[in-house]
């Protein structure tokens, strides 16, 4: 009898597992666009900032140059909206392709190739980051 109530006992246990697993996955985020593809291409989210003829993306450990092509200019377009001033920097969640610069030429270590935008978000208005010069 011991043994009875002790395979139903974990019976039920597992079926509630199993069912509590499929509420979880119903109550996730669905976008059509991945973070995880199988694309060769790298998810990255950082701050943007698009002035004059240069770009760009700082993330928490690097900062890298952004290549201006139209998939920026669409970003840039999207970031617009959150902007105060031409110079802020806006959250943004993108697929790249990362590469090293070309010897000889100027600028940061590694170029980002923008392929998809995944998120624009607004920026923090808490964060205490900016220093402004005053004449």
């Amino acid at each position: 009898m011991k043994k009875l109530n002790l395979i139903i006992i974990l019976c039920l246990a597992l079926v509630a597992c199993k069912s509590e697993n499929n509420q979880s996955d119903t109550n996730k985020e669905d976008t059509s666009k991945s973070y995880n593809q199988n694309d060769g291409f790298i998810t990255m989210r950082g701050d943007f900032v698009y002035y004059a003829d240069a770009a760009v993306l700082q993330t928490s450990n690097e900062i890298y140059g952004v290549v201006i092509d139209e998939n920026l200019k669409a970003l840039n377009k999207q970031t617009e909206a959150f902007k105060k001033e031409p110079t802020d920097m806006v959250p943004v969640t993108v697929r790249v392709r990362k590469f090293k610069k070309k010897e000889g030429e100027d600028g940061w270590q590694y170029r980002v190739e923008i392929k998809e935008i995944i998120k624009v978000e607004a920026p923090d208005p808490n964060k205490k980051d900016v220093i402004k010069l005053a004449n």
